[in-house]
């Protein structure tokens, strides 16, 4: 195998993260983001409907959810990784810079959970059955939100001279390749690594997968499908963080993020088991919301159809009913004796029905 031959074996990675509009730059690891973040929902609001939830409540929630996990993601970025940003000929404002890549997974979800919170309690539903509905499209979202490391040139593992080792480029401070050695004409390429983004790619769609299977096939609630995703997820993290060679914190030799994976596993895990057997199965359409607020039901709004411009007085009478009674108020007619008039006719018209009839 000739060297040009052996080059082309590997796996292939953008050259710059960004296309200008004029003087705009649009970073890609924004648009794999936002990408994810549409699939979510999408994906999420199929299975709450599905559930006989309320259309659109997913939609409503993300509003919350969403800037609540950026900034949760971001700061668990920040603060695991103060050094990049904090540190002796290191620039703070670059914390901001979140198209640069750094949106830590466990910040996202906890942050992006109170957000949920507040989204769900505004709107009258619980919280275990809107995750549930969501957890398939978040990890969708975190396969998409990968491919932004690729653009980036970023997150990769050790050297490797497998045929799918992934090609790095040095890049400058807006993620164009540049010479690595800074004098022009040098090659852009710093090697070729395991690419961990990829693994991760591909292992969190195998998650969604089984998460949307196991979830048809055992009817899972109360949690459960979101507990199942993150217990899913972890295990493979695990795997994979010990294949990149990013700079992280170890404790007691283990990457943070490795124990991080351990401990929210376990949780999920225990969770799995104590919820299953303190609510088996899945919630109803109406168990989906909290008891004061009105479950939905899906054939309202065709019953509100039928009896538009029907309002309702402050007894609950239509108010065309109201105002045929005022009407004959208004006339010096009282009900009860328009009543006794029809029930003393009654009989007279009864019998000339009866002539009618037999002729």
């Amino acid at each position: 195998m000739t060297p040009s031959t052996h080059l082309l074996a590997y796996l292939p990675s953008p050259t710059t993260a960004q296309i200008k509009l004029g003087p705009f730059p649009i970073r890609f690891y924004a648009l794999a983001i936002i990408a994810g973040i549409v699939v979510a929902v999408w994906l999420g609001e199929r299975r709450w409907r599905a559930r006989g939830g309320e259309p659109n409540i997913i939609t409503d929630i993300s509003i919350w959810a969403v800037p609540f996990g950026l900034v949760g993601g971001r700061l668990y970025h920040v603060v695991t990784d103060y050094e990049l940003y904090f540190t002796s000929g290191r620039d703070w404002v670059r914390m901001f810079y979140i198209w640069d890549g750094g949106l830590g997974i466990w910040g996202a979800i906890a942050l992006g959970a109170v957000g949920a919170w507040i989204g769900a309690r505004r709107r009258g539903v619980k919280l275990p059955p809107i995750a549930d509905s969501i957890a398939p499209g978040i990890i969708f979202a975190q396969a998409l939100g990968r491919w932004g490391n690729w653009f980036n040139n970023e997150l990769y593992g050790d050297p490797t001279s497998k045929p799918w080792g992934l090609t790095i480029h040095c890049t400058d401070a807006d993620r164009n390749a540049t010479p690595c050695s800074g004098i022009p004409g040098t090659t852009t390429v710093a090697g070729h690594f395991q690419p961990t983004f990829l693994y991760e790619s591909i292992w969190d769609l195998l998650i969604g997968f089984l998460v949307i299977w196991a979830d048809r096939r055992f009817k899972l609630g109360h949690g459960r499908v979101f507990a199942l995703y993150v217990l899913g997820y972890t295990l493979g993290r695990g795997w994979i963080e010990h294949l990149r060679s990013d700079y992280a914190h170890v404790v007691l030799g283990l990457r943070i993020n490795d124990w991080a994976s351990i401990l929210v596993g376990l949780t999920a895990l225990l969770y799995l088991v104590i919820s299953a057997r303190r609510h088996p199965g899945r919630e109803t359409a109406e168990e989906l919301y909290w008891p004061h607020f009105q479950p939905y039901q899906p054939g309202a709004a065709a019953a509100a159809a039928k009896t538009e411009g029907k309002g309702e007085g402050d007894d609950g009478v239509p108010v065309e009913d109201d105002a045929a009674a005022n009407d004959g108020e208004q006339r010096g007619e009282e009900p009860e004796r328009d009543d006794a008039r029809r029930a003393e006719a009654a009989p007279g018209a009864a019998a000339r029905g009866g002539e009618s009839g037999g002729s």
